[in-house]
């Protein structure tokens, strides 16, 4: 993309006044537009859809589809889009699903105005968005992984396996959904999980709506019957 050329930015946020401010802030940009502003991931996968944005900031936390659900399904949908997450919050565990799920960047909110529009227009050359404290806590969740990986068995060693569905479908379970997805059917809480894993409960909820979304049931029990019946 040549220094010309306007970047055009959707905002996917469901706080409208942080949104205001981040439009406003890309506005007085002079290559830069704002195209289009969702509230939820739905909305943002249609009009990603409708106006192929050359960069999507896309909020992690809200309502319905959330973030990381909204990136897997617009970089399938739209794959030029460039999609660079934006949150409160610092998990590893979450920066590294964003990236898996097809985002360009991971930003905190607490970015300067300065250091995000140069964020942008990386992420619209291809580069990727992400501040150096984040890039260091992204190489050191690939280490971790890496290690986890190389101790686990090796038909548990790639990061997704396809599992059988209910009704004929067959969505991929990522490695953690998989580990996540055993102990529940082992009968553990989210909390237990949360610590045997070394992750937030807050992605571990996030982790069980996956994997209800992808088995197609609308429980943990129901999960846990679905690995039962497979293995047997």
């Amino acid at each position: 993309m040549s220094e010309q050329t306007s970047i055009r930015v959707l905002l996917v946020d469901d706080h409208l006044l942080f949104r205001d401010g981040m439009a406003g802030l890309i506005r007085s940009q002079p290559d830069m537009a704002v195209v289009g502003e969702a509230g939820d991931g739905l909305e943002a996968l249609v009009m990603a859809q409708d106006l192929r944005p050359n960069v999507i900031l896309m909020d992690i936390n809200m309502p319905g589809i959330d973030g990381l659900e909204a990136t897997r399904l617009i970089a399938q949908a739209v794959p030029e889009s460039k999609i660079v997450m934006l949150t409160v919050r610092d998990e590893h565990e979450r920066i590294f699903d964003a990236i898996r799920n097809g985002a360009q960047g991971y930003l905190l909110k607490t970015i300067r105005a300065q250091q995000l529009t140069e964020m942008i227009r990386a992420a619209a050359r291809g580069e990727a968005a992400l501040t150096p404290a984040i890039a260091m806590s992204v190489i050191a969740e690939f280490r971790r992984v890496g290690t986890a990986v190389s101790r686990a068995p090796a038909e548990a060693a790639l990061p997704e396996l396809a599992l059988p569905a209910e009704d004929g479908a067959n969505e991929r379970l990522t490695f953690r959904e998989q580990e996540v997805l055993r102990l529940i059917a082992e009968g553990q809480p989210d909390k237990q999980i949360a610590s045997g894993l070394s992750i937030s409960l807050y992605t571990v909820k996030s982790h069980v709506r996956n994997i209800l979304a992808k088995l197609h049931v609308n429980s943990r029990r129901a999960a846990a019957a679905h690995v039962r019946r497979n293995a047997a």
